[in-house]
């Protein structure tokens, strides 16, 4: 990782709840100030665009979803021919759904996020 990847990580750890949220007017859901500093920071509203799209079709069954964006390894990238993928769970290790990506500039090889109460968060802010 980086030197400016090990800054974001570090500076993600640095939220704690949240006084103000933001709204992605579409789905119709809010997320943190952790987030919006994430999405900011990587350039990443695309991945909470997708994270809205697959949450809406279990967020009435599951109040709690993990969504973890994971990066392969070169070696499995080279075989599957993927550079990612966004597991999506119910946090008690059941996978509800997985979204691969060919390409990705998302510049951390892992992250967690929560999606609890129609609000999409980091950890440490849950």
């Amino acid at each position: 990782m980086e030197n400016s990847n090990i800054n974001l990580a570090q500076n993600l750890k640095q939220f704690s709840g949240s006084a103000l949220y933001y709204t992605l007017p579409l789905f119709h859901y809010k997320y943190t100030e952790g987030v919006h500093y994430l999405a900011e920071q990587a350039g990443c509203y695309w991945m909470l665009t997708d994270i809205a799209a697959v949450v809406k079709r279990f967020r009435a069954k599951h109040g709690f979803i993990v969504a973890v964006f994971k990066r392969y390894c070169e070696k499995d990238q080279t075989r599957i021919h993927k550079e990612a993928v966004i597991t999506y769970g119910e946090g008690n290790g059941i996978t509800l759904f997985e979204q691969e990506y060919d390409l990705t500039d998302f510049p951390l090889d892992e992250l967690r996020l929560f999606f609890v109460d129609d609000i999409l968060m980091l950890p440490n802010e849950y």
